[in-house]
């Protein structure tokens, strides 16, 4: 609800019965705060997931949103805004580094995919409340939904099992076990904290430092892998389009629907195309949803750029203003069934434990910049040379990735974070799962 929160509100608060009177300065800094409070947040990730956890980190950004819903519900001055989307971007940097790897450290990796995709599922339903009740409600109401959803967080958050990784590495192992056979719904997991611990106890011994993601060649490849798909999720125009979806097809000038009601289709497509993507990604793969994603994504895009040109030059007129409006709608579907999820899901998968803390801090450092930048790239060009422009650019990139995503993406799907890596470094994985054995975790070196 929070990254979507400016493209219904921005109009409102430039309204003639806006409760909060801003300036055009006011927005830009209002969408870019977002980003720059997620970059202030990273040293707090990093530090927290590991010093006391993965669930109590992901309570740390619940209590901050909680308190960002409050002051938004009660501002009467933009500097109650812009502190609400600060506090917003750091909880949001925290929640989607470390409710990541708590997934997919307590998952089965059958399942793992689909698990790490809920949360994705999540954020597309908050942009679905917002979009939905925001343009026909007082300002205040959705502090109270967004609220309500948050307090329920930090009711439930605290009787969730912890990650037995995690438990493990603080020398908990009877809370570990404990833990675990909770996640699996049996009693009999020996075997597989067995193989837990012995991953955590090599894993101890192994150097755990920053430059270690670009020493070892499977965590380079990794780090290059999460740097083109979290830049190329911006760079298809991913914050620029939720930020300013209504102002970017007001601009278009249908007369046929309105951009709230467009606003609320838009949101729904994305949820229902995320879902499906969420129970297909064990099953299709995660490379081949990534490059048609992304094919069709910049195709997409370019249907937007081409109309707004032919707009510019005077050749199309308010008749034609559907093309943009269906072209922002399948941008939605087939985003979402790829692009827009597979990211979030393969940073949690490709770094082993000793450096995924700073593995994953750095992709979302990379997210967090990419997406200032495309940002600060829209407007910049939008004012100068028209909405075309930055279009044409986010199409480009949108099909560079495909064709990056069928020559470079490893596929993960039915793999074992152990085997993951082994592909990384270009080794044939061994045997996942023998009869009996439970092989669970990564390792830094292969027995050659």
């Amino acid at each position: 609800m929070q990254f979507g929160w400016s493209a219904p509100f921005i109009p409102i608060l430039q309204g003639p019965d806006s409760p909060v009177k801003i300036t055009d300065e006011d927005i830009d800094w209002l969408e870019s705060i977002y980003m720059i409070g997620g970059l202030a947040g990273l040293p707090l990730t990093i530090y927290m997931v590991d010093r006391i956890g993965r669930q109590k980190t992901v309570l740390f950004a619940s209590s901050s949103s909680f308190t960002a819903w409050i002051l938004i519900g009660v501002a009467n001055h933009v500097n109650y805004l812009y502190i609400a989307r600060f506090l917003t971007g750091l909880a949001a940097d925290v929640a989607f580094v470390a409710g990541p790897m708590y997934v997919a450290e307590i998952a089965d990796q059958k399942i793992r995919g689909f698990l790490a995709g809920v949360i994705f599922l999540m954020m597309l339903a908050g942009f679905l409340i917002l979009y939905g009740v925001a343009p026909y409600v007082p300002f205040y109401a959705c502090s109270i939904i967004g609220g309500i959803i948050v307090g329920i967080q930090l009711v439930g958050v605290p009787f969730m099992p912890d990650s037995p990784y995690y438990l493990l590495t603080k020398g908990k192992h009877e809370k570990a076990k404990k833990h675990l056979q909770w996640l699996r719904g049996r009693e009999d997991v020996d075997k597989e904290l067995e193989a837990i611990a012995i991953a955590v106890e090599r894993q101890k011994s192994e150097r755990g430092r920053p430059q270690d993601l670009f020493i070892s060649k499977s965590n380079r490849k990794a780090v290059i892998v999460m740097t083109v798909l979290n830049t190329a999720q911006h760079f298809s125009g991913m914050a620029v389009i939720l930020m300013n979806l209504h102002s970017i097809l007001i601009a278009a000038g249908s007369v046929t629907i309105s951009s709230n009601v467009a606003g609320i289709l838009f949101s729904a497509i994305m949820l229902l195309a995320a879902t499906v993507s969420v129970f297909g990604i064990d099953h299709i793969g995660r490379r081949i949803l990534l490059a048609v994603s992304s094919f069709l994504t910049g195709f997409a895009l370019l249907a937007v750029a081409i109309f707004f040109t032919l707009q510019k030059r005077g050749l199309v007129g308010p008749e034609s203003a559907w093309i943009p409006i269906v072209a922002i709608l399948v941008y939605a579907a087939v985003f979402k069934c790829g692009l827009g999820i597979i990211p979030i899901v393969m940073t949690a998968e490709l770094f082993p434990t000793k450096v995924k803390a700073m593995g994953m801090a750095l992709a979302d450092l990379i997210f967090l910049l990419t997406g200032l930048a495309s940002i600060q790239l829209y407007q910049n060009l939008v004012r100068i040379y028209g909405l075309d422009v930055p279009f044409y650019i986010f199409a480009a990139f949108t099909l560079i990735t495909a064709v990056f995503s069928i020559v470079y993406v490893p596929e993960t799907k039915g793999k074992t974070l152990e085997e993951i890596q082994y592909i990384l470094k270009g080794e044939q994985p061994p045997a996942a799962k023998k009869e009996g054995t439970y092989v669970t975790d990564d390792v830094v070196e292969s027995p050659q």
